[in-house]
């Protein structure tokens, strides 16, 4: 099954094939750019991806070769700062951030070419970023006079670390995939003539995984960087602990280890 989103300047396309759902930012007159109309459209599209039982994992990436360079400037008032009536503001970039992380789906992330700014924000909101060698990161609020929306920036954090943060949004330096991968901001680098094999050749692993292994070791580990409360994370792991020999998928990879075959993993997820 596959399903296109409306084909206008600036949107989200979405495909679905083969249990995979791919989303792509299209707005190449802005290299990809980010718009409000772009950013509500996420919004809008995960919750469908994951009530569609059609799709085991989730794509990112940018049309063309570029894959975002951040939010719209023409429009960054309306994405970062959307003056509501009650006199409160909405960031529809973190809002678009939100529906990314809450998936409960494996999702990946292929970077191709520039990811700047909101685009490095979106991407990593995803499990995790494959980056294709000729891509560029760069986190530029310093270059614009703004200041980097607080999930992007706590995200950044936590996967680089206070001072390596601080060197990248305060530089403002663009950073080549190799060098991005050395500081932590994307999980791996793969060459260009390899990439859209690479990526499909991973994607296709993915697939093949248990889904109860994917989804209950990522709700564990979102947990965790959330910082939920103790009581909360010693309650989820037991649940999931307790789940586990009830989950067909125990037995299967078990069953399927010893007999030196490939697991055909039957478990999915309910509702």
């Amino acid at each position: 099954m596959t399903t296109v989103s409306e084909v206008k300047a600036g949107h989200m396309a979405v495909s679905i094939a083969d249990g995979v759902a791919t989303v792509e930012i299209c707005n190449p007159a802005q290299r990809n750019a980010l718009t409000r109309a772009m950013c509500t459209e996420i919004q809008e599209i995960m919750p469908r991806l994951e009530a569609d039982p059609d799709v085991a994992v989730v794509v990112l990436r940018g049309a063309g070769d570029t894959f975002c360079a951040g939010a719209s400037i023409s429009e960054l008032a309306s994405v970062l700062l959307d003056p509501q009536p009650d006199g409160s503001s909405v960031d529809h970039l973190s809002r678009a951030d939100a529906a990314l992380g809450s998936l409960s789906k494996p999702t990946v992330a292929l970077v191709d070419g520039a990811c700047m700014g909101g685009g490095w924000q979106i991407a990593a909101a995803c499990d995790f970023i494959i980056a294709n060698e000729r891509a560029v990161i760069g986190l530029t609020p310093a270059k614009i006079g703004i200041i980097y929306p607080r999930p992007g920036m706590e995200r950044l954090v936590r996967l680089v670390g206070h001072a390596n943060a601080k060197y990248i949004l305060l530089t403002g330096r663009t950073f080549s995939a190799a060098e991005a991968r050395a500081l932590g901001l994307v999980a791996d680098v793969v060459p260009s003539e390899f990439f859209e094999e690479k990526c499909a050749a991973l994607i296709n692993t993915l697939r093949s995984r248990s889904q109860f292994s994917m989804h209950s070791m990522k709700r564990l580990m979102d947990l965790t960087e959330a910082g939920s409360g103790l009581a909360v994370i010693d309650q989820e792991w037991a649940a999931a602990w307790s789940a586990m020999p009830d989950s067909p998928d125990m037995e299967i990879g078990i069953k399927a280890f010893l007999n030196r075959k490939h697991p055909r993993f039957t478990w999915r997820p309910v509702g």
